[in-house]
């Protein structure tokens, strides 16, 4: 039974093949894993942090933008590249003419200044500058409180401008060494990055490694996958039907079982029933004559029951099943026990035995796996990026070697300009201070003018300061104006001619235009070109991420797709396992012998038995009365009676009657419970007998019927399965390959970050702290032109006044007054 509960489980638990969707042991959706094989070099984008000076250098932009207005000198630039004598000076001074007048106002200023303060020395040293007030007046308070807020704001805005320098400067020494840094590791990465290309290629050539290894893998185990997938499939129909089949020969033996049982039940009974019939009469008998006697006292009680002593079922009456017995005997005849495990040996195999008839076919298809192993390196051996990265890498080596020493110059030349540029603003910071001092000493001498001797001291102080602010003025303004105009003139330029155009593309757009460059600055002519390379869209596909397949269209020299097509590396393989047929050995599950024996118990006629006839005799009892009872009665009868023989009569009756139910009764009610047992067992699987063995007999066949026509359904869709996962590994492979060759391993998108990045480091970070320094310094130059003028002005009140006016009535001047001569310190 244990055995028939398997059989029936797995049954239920392995659906029917139709219900189950091709492919659904293995299904193609594993997706590969490739290393990261690009370029060895990855250059990061600068950008400049935004800072305090923002405002002072988007400032500086707009004044140059003022400065100079003229659009990109493209005649100018082509006549110089192509003949430079050919580039007249009227072009030049031209374009030039927002410079030249800052520079007429700096030769002015050059020229001017000088001239003034040594005009003013002249003066100051005949007594006719920078003098006293020869007398107070009231009116001069307001004029003198101008002076001073005037030169006040003024040494502000240079103090202001001065810091904003000293930052500045600052600011292009900190960014110089880092930057001239940054661009030659610019130029190195950019050149690693050429240099990797060979090697980026070769290795993602080589991540066929990926794809070949998991093929590899699935072919190794291809047989035995195929194989459990058809063990599977078929195992709920195969399984089902040796279930069923272990059912029915469980049936035969069962029945036979039982009508042997009933058989000799059924005689052992009508044997029993021979020797009780007579016994039960001779008690019938003898017991009621003893309870008619006329001295058996309370006896009629009893005598119903002892007349009802008699047989209560004849088993006489019961059909015979002799005939059904010798139909089925010697039955089962086949080894159904061996028939089952050789069935169930030669189903559980195929798995070993698909995969041994597919051991030539996959030594056939790893051989093909390595054939297409050599086709994928011949990519690499052919691909045509090499022809043109040596011309890229040789341009980069020669600029990385000339620009290296003019980097160390700069270094070096970057800390006198850091000097000059700390003593200008340390010049302008001491006028500063010189201004600031001198208000501060003359202020505090007005607050105290009516204390002669104290007042005359701090006024006196703080007017020489005032002249000592004026005299570093004139004396250093000349060189402060040189110097300004000179950092204006170089980082002007750079920020209009180059920065500007650099930034919105212009520079681009000319070189793009043909004939503005000469036959020997041709890229495309460098690179061996068949199409003349535009700049402006390379670099905006390079920043896009485009790569050098893209951008020197290189498509038209070497067919991508060509190589990089699925069908030329799979075509064989696939036509392999198209030509693999096989087929497999029959399971059988019923021999002829085992089908006879089926045949013969369907035709037994046991489901014709009259199983009611049994029934309705097995319901009567043994003995119509309970003769147990009975006899327990007669026992109580015989303690009542006074006549002492008629009680021995009726004790020995009811001995009788015990030894009859306990020798004769008692084993007659045990055959006729295991009688029911075998009725209702024989009864019950009679019903569905000839639908049983039919449904078996039909799932057998089917099932011989089935499996090898589902094994080679089967067989097919799973290596059509394996065919599109094999080919997806492939596919995968070749997709990723296109991607890396044509955007990765070759990708344009350094050079593009590499020109982004040189532009951040010139203009960004150099070019506009240079000129936030120069703006900012020329502002303080300039500002000390109305510096001197409120600076001379206030100092004549800052002194002691010639004639002072006394009243000791009241502040008020009057006019008829006698005015006292006062002492003064000359």
């Amino acid at each position: 039974m244990g055995y028939l509960l398997f059989f029936f489980t797995l049954a239920l638990v392995f659906p029917d093949p139709a219900q189950l969707q091709p492919c659904s042991s293995e299904s193609p959706s594993l997706v590969l894993r490739f290393e990261d094989v690009g370029a060895d070099q990855r250059i990061l984008a600068h950008h400049r942090s935004p800072g305090a000076m923002d405002p002072l250098y988007s400032l500086v932009q707009s004044y140059l933008d003022v400065v100079q207005q003229n659009s990109f000198p493209t005649d100018l630039l082509r006549d110089a590249l192509k003949d430079p004598p050919s580039a007249s000076t009227s072009q030049i001074l031209q374009y030039q003419t927002g410079y030249i007048i800052c520079a007429t106002i700096a030769v002015v200023y050059f020229v001017s200044v000088p001239v003034i303060g040594l005009s003013i020395c002249c003066c100051r040293r005949r007594r006719r500058c920078g003098g006293r007030i020869k007398a107070y007046r009231r009116s001069l308070i307001c004029k003198r409180n101008l002076l001073m807020l005037c030169l006040l704001l003024t040494t502000l805005f240079k103090l202001a401008g001065v810091i904003c320098a000293f930052a500045a400067n600052q600011k292009v020494k900190e960014e110089m060494e880092p930057g001239t840094r940054d661009a030659l590791h610019t130029l190195q990465a950019v050149r690693h990055h050429v240099n990797g290309i060979p090697q980026g290629v070769q290795r993602a050539v080589d991540q066929f490694a990926v794809p070949k290894e998991q093929i590899l893998h699935d072919l190794n185990n291809v047989g035995w996958s195929i194989g459990s997938t058809i063990q599977l499939v078929l195992k709920g129909t195969v399984y089902s039907a040796m279930a069923a089949m272990k059912g029915r020969v469980q049936d035969l033996q069962n029945s036979l079982h039982h009508l042997q049982t009933l058989n000799m039940t059924v005689r052992a009974l009508i044997r029993y029933q021979g020797d009780l019939e007579p016994a039960l009469k001779d008690r019938k008998r003898s017991i009621t004559s003893l309870l008619h006697h006329p001295q058996c006292a309370y006896c009629l009680s009893v005598l119903s029951r002892a007349e009802s002593l008699e047989l209560g079922a004849n088993y006489r009456k019961v059909p015979s099943v002799e005939r059904v017995l010798k139909t089925l005997h010697g039955l089962p005849k086949a080894n159904f026990t061996e028939m089952i495990h050789q069935a169930n040996r030669t189903f559980n195999s195929i798995p070993q035995l698909t995969e041994k008839k597919m051991e030539e076919v996959v030594r056939d298809l790893k051989a093909e796996i390595e054939k297409a192993t050599r086709k994928i390196q011949s990519i690499a051996d052919g691909f045509p990026i090499l022809d043109h990265t040596r011309p890229m890498n040789d341009a980069l080596i020669k600029a990385e070697n000339s620009s290296r020493p003019y980097l160390k110059e700069v270094k070096h030349y970057e800390r006198y300009r850091w000097i000059i540029g700390v003593i200008a603003c340390t010049v302008i910071l001491l006028i500063v201070f010189c201004n600031l001092l001198g208000l501060a000493l003359g202020t505090y001498g007005l607050a105290v003018r009516e204390d002669p001797s104290d007042y005359e001291s701090r006024g006196e102080a703080g007017a020489k300061l005032l002249l000592t602010g004026v005299g570093f003025s004139f004396l250093f303004s000349w060189i402060l104006i040189l110097l300004v105009f000179g950092t204006f003139l170089v980082g002007g330029n750079v920020q209009t001619l180059l920065c500007k155009h650099w930034a919105n593309q212009e520079i681009y757009k000319f070189i793009d235009t043909p004939g503005n460059l000469p036959p020997s600055m041709n890229i495309s002519q460098h690179l061996g070109l068949k199409k003349n390379l535009n700049i402006t869209t390379a670099y905006q596909q390079c920043k896009n991420g485009a790569g050098f397949w893209e951008v020197l269209h290189l498509e038209d020299r070497y067919n991508l797709n060509e190589h990089l097509s699925i069908a030329k590396y799979t075509t064989e393989f696939q036509k392999r396992l198209a030509h693999f047929h096989t087929r497999f050995e029959e399971i059988v599950l019923l021999n002829a012998e085992g089908r006879k024996d089926l045949e013969t118990f369907r035709d037994s006629q046991i489901d014709q038995i009259d199983y009611a006839a049994f029934a309705a005799e097995i319901r009567n009892p043994v003995v119509q009365t309970n003769v147990e009872g009975l006899a327990g009665d007669l026992e109580r009868l015989s303690t009542v009676q006074s006549d002492r023989t008629l009680a021995e009569r009726l004790a020995d009756e009811a001995k009788k009657l015990k030894k009859i139910q306990n020798m004769t009764v008692l084993m007659m009610e045990v055959l006729v419970e295991k009688l029911k047992e075998s009725i209702q067992f024989l009864s019950t699987m009679a019903l569905d007998l000839q639908d049983l063995i039919n449904s078996t007999e039909s799932q057998i066949g089917h099932a011989e019927t089935i499996i090898p026509l589902e094994s080679q359904k089967i067989l097919r869709q799973e290596l059509s399965c394996f065919e599109r996962k094999e080919m997806g590994y492939i596919s995968q492979y070749l997709n990723w390959l296109r991607s890396v060759l044509t955007e990765d391993v070759a990708s344009c998108q350094p050079f593009s970050t590499a020109l982004d990045n040189s532009r951040v480091i010139l203009c960004d970070r150099i070019t506009d702290a240079w000129n936030a320094f120069w703006f900012s310094l020329g502002g303080c130059t300039f500002f000390l032109i109305p510096s001197i003028f409120f600076a001379i002005k206030t100092t004549k009140h800052f002194r002691p006044i010639r004639h002072r006016l006394v009243s000791t009535g009241s502040e008020e001047t009057y006019p008829f007054h006698i005015p006292r001569v006062t002492s003064l310190r000359l």
